[in-house]
């Protein structure tokens, strides 16, 4: 198929046309776009991006190949992926397949050659939106009736499709600085990618992975020494049953949340999330710590935030703002500065904390990698 005409249609009915590559086929979800340089295999394995079509918004994507070291999960989530200039090198150090030869093994479709900055741009002014990749015979009419089908991102709950059946236990690496009997975290997988568990591991830390639908009970089973809430996709209003079980371990033991975690422990706080126009996904987002005046640049994949005290989308000043919460109070600790939403908060009468961007950040950048030696600190 590849070389053969395809094209992206959205539910605006706006259409863009390029070449097909990778699998044949179609594909429908939620178009969405990541202006990550490098990093193309990890943010197609990223759970996170279940359910949606990726729009590279850096021209050539392949240049360097895939590699089994890159995999932020056992398979590829994405549902399509949306580019320039396509490339299927495997001539880097460490590459052990060409990027369109893998995603056609993967069966994933693919298309280039297409304007991604006017898709982009289409995207910020109007926001994400459903949409598909189709092949160019496709009839227009016939895709549209696809892309109908599809639900909306708002309300849907894709933790549940991308979380484990069982659970699992991983312990500290070989060039861990702790030992087997290091902390046990137990970590509640809506869809945590393989670099998180890897910065706790190489840290000494045991880590105890469970279904989402797990207890409160069950993610306490086993005495961890703290729980993490980790990324996944979705909406985090979906989730219900998952913030009741955060509820029932906030105050018993320390609770830590990253990015989807992050707003699962806001909502069971008493906290509200909203959906963002076009969302956050990139590697290259400024963000200020309150407490140390310092801006970090942070890797971030999410369409949903939560609402600052008041309700309100955005924090207007810099101070560490304070919420009134189910558990007591709680303060604002980072803030974002490219649109002033909130990126972490700090628990002031139980233990634990939480931020909106990825600190493990693969492939980088590693500005906030601190996140999890704080963590662990805590727990000495």
């Amino acid at each position: 198929m590849a070389g053969e005409s395809a094209y992206v249609l959205l539910e605006d009915g706006s259409r863009f046309d390029g070449l097909a590559c990778g699998a044949a086929g179609h594909a429908v979800g939620e178009v969405v776009f990541t202006t990550g340089m490098s990093g193309y295999q990890e943010s197609v394995t990223d759970p996170s991006f279940a359910g949606q079509l990726i729009t590279f918004t850096y021209p050539h994507i392949g240049n360097y190949g895939v590699s089994g070291q890159a995999m932020e999960s056992q398979r590829i989530w994405a549902k399509a992926v949306i580019m320039r200039a396509a490339c299927d090198f495997e001539d880097a150090p460490g590459a052990e397949r060409g990027w369109l030869s893998w995603l056609a093994d993967c069966g994933v479709p693919g298309i280039s050659d297409l304007d991604t900055r006017a898709l982009v741009r289409h995207i910020r002014s109007e926001g994400s939106m459903r949409g598909g990749l189709f092949p160019g015979g496709m009839d227009g009419a016939q895709a549209m009736a696809l892309i109908a089908a599809e639900p909306p991102m708002k309300g849907r709950d894709l933790a549940r499709v991308v979380s484990p059946g069982e659970v699992s236990e991983l312990s500290p690496t070989a060039n861990g600085h702790g030992s087997a009997q290091g902390p046990l975290i137990a970590v509640l997988d809506t869809g945590v990618k393989s670099s998180i568990v890897r910065k706790l591991t190489e840290r000494g830390a045991r880590v105890r992975l469970h279904p989402c639908t797990s207890s409160a009970a069950e993610l306490l089973d086993g005495d961890p020494d703290a729980v993490l809430l980790g990324n996944g996709p979705g909406d985090p209003a979906a989730l219900d049953y998952v913030v009741e079980t955060v509820r029932g371990v906030i105050g018993v033991k320390p609770v830590w949340g990253i990015c989807l975690g992050h707003q699962m422990l806001c909502r069971a706080l008493g906290l509200s999330t909203f959906k963002l126009p076009f969302g956050h996904r990139g590697a290259n987002h400024p963000v200020k710590d309150l407490a140390t005046g310092r801006v970090e640049i942070t890797s971030q994949n999410h369409g949903f935030a939560v609402l600052a005290p008041g309700d309100r989308e955005l924090i207007e000043s810099d101070e560490p703002v304070r919420w009134e919460t189910d558990f007591g109070a709680a303060l604002l600790s980072h803030v974002n500065l490219y649109d002033r939403t909130v990126e972490g908060l700090t628990l002031v009468d139980v233990p634990g904390a939480s931020v909106q961007y990825h600190p493990e950040a693969g492939p980088g950048p590693h500005d906030s990698v601190h996140f999890f030696d704080r963590m662990l600190a805590s727990l000495a």
